[in-house]
């Protein structure tokens, strides 16, 4: 059953065809038609369209999407093209900055990093207008869990990136030697400076990826490789 239109689909087929999931998008259709929810429906799993299983090297794990207009669209902390950076991410760029000397882009929009190989994953893929965390109850945990499951199957390493209680409390699923746990506080303002700055991700996932002989992450988001 094609979803994704890539390898995510042989790996979640017993998802896909399975009567709960079945029954669990018509609620999220609902959820969609009785109020304004974020990111727009078909982006809903952007972030496995845009990273291939097979392609996986990082995955950085986020909660739920943003819930402001036009902000959110199916990739962890990113933005769409013209939307204000949220506090995170502009966090997230300032220690990009001191870790690599990398400066921050113009756009939040982290699309790049994704075909890079960094599956940029929400627990939760969505959330209503203006409402926080409005979706966390619906069940998508369950399916994001075993996502992780299967990435921690993989043969290949893979740096889990995990910022913050939430995203640290998934260390319970990653099992497999061969991956990098890298975690430290949350990006958010409130937490940032008590961990988050000068823990250097960045470079530790490509010192990881190079050890392991795969190819660094790009991650500079004003250089498109060639």
């Amino acid at each position: 059953m094609e979803v994704i239109g890539n390898d995510w689909d042989e790996k979640l087929n017993t998802i896909w065809t399975s009567d709960g999931f079945k029954k669990f998008m018509e609620i999220v259709k609902i959820k969609y038609k009785e109020n304004t929810c974020f990111p727009e429906y078909n982006n809903i799993f952007n972030a496995l369209k845009l990273t291939p299983y097979s392609k996986v090297k990082v995955v950085i794990l986020g909660q739920d999407p943003y819930h402001g207009t036009g902000e959110a669209h199916g990739l962890s902390f990113s933005v769409q093209d013209g939307i204000k950076k949220p506090p995170s991410l502009k966090n997230i760029f300032k220690e990009l900055k001191e870790d690599l000397n990398i400066d921050e882009p113009e756009s939040g929009n982290l699309t790049q990093w994704a075909q890079e190989g960094v599956l940029l994953l929400n627990s939760v893929l969505t959330v209503e207008k203006d409402k926080a965390a409005s979706h966390k109850d619906l069940g998508w945990h369950l399916f994001t869990d075993h996502i992780i499951k299967l990435l921690n199957e993989k043969e290949t390493p893979v740096v889990f990136i995990l910022w913050g209680s939430f995203a640290r409390s998934k260390k319970v699923y990653i099992t497999n030697k061969k991956h990098f746990i890298i975690e430290s506080t949350h990006p958010s303002p409130f937490s940032a400076a008590s961990g988050f700055f000068g823990s250097k991700p960045f470079s530790k996932t490509n010192n990881y990826l190079i050890n392991a002989g795969m190819n660094p992450i790009n991650w500079d988001l004003k250089k498109v490789q060639q």
